[in-house]
């Protein structure tokens, strides 16, 4: 099970680094085939908006990415647990306002990590 873990961690966080790179730098480009439901000339004038969001995928991805690196089974779980706690629930929340996909894509990967590490305890 830990392996499972692992490993469904490291696609969390090549994910949000995706997502932070498209976000950040190809708004205009992966934005428009990410989101074909927006209008085109709606990319330009949300590139800043969309780099902002782009930034805390970022850093959801750098703190989970962190927790491959914590010595501290403790302290690696508790971490992992408060980064994949943020990715779900920011999931959950954009799957409400913006797109129902994202929650299959974002919120249940981290939510399925979650219960991996609840049931290994």
């Amino acid at each position: 099970m830990g392996l499972v873990l692992v490993i469904l961690k490291a696609i969390i966080v090549i994910e949000h680094l995706y997502i932070f790179w498209f976000e950040m730098f190809a708004w205009e480009t992966v934005g428009k085939k990410t989101f074909k439901s927006l209008p085109t000339d709606l990319f330009p004038k949300t590139k800043g908006l969309a780099a902002n969001q782009g930034l805390y995928n970022g850093f959801l991805a750098a703190g989970l990415g962190w927790t491959f690196f914590i010595e501290n089974s403790y302290w690696q779980q508790n971490i992992s647990i408060f980064f994949l706690l943020c990715i779900a629930v920011a999931g959950i929340y954009a799957a409400l306002t913006a797109a129902k996909k994202i929650f299959f894509v974002q919120a249940l990967p981290a939510i399925l990590a979650l219960i991996l590490i609840f049931i290994a305890q």
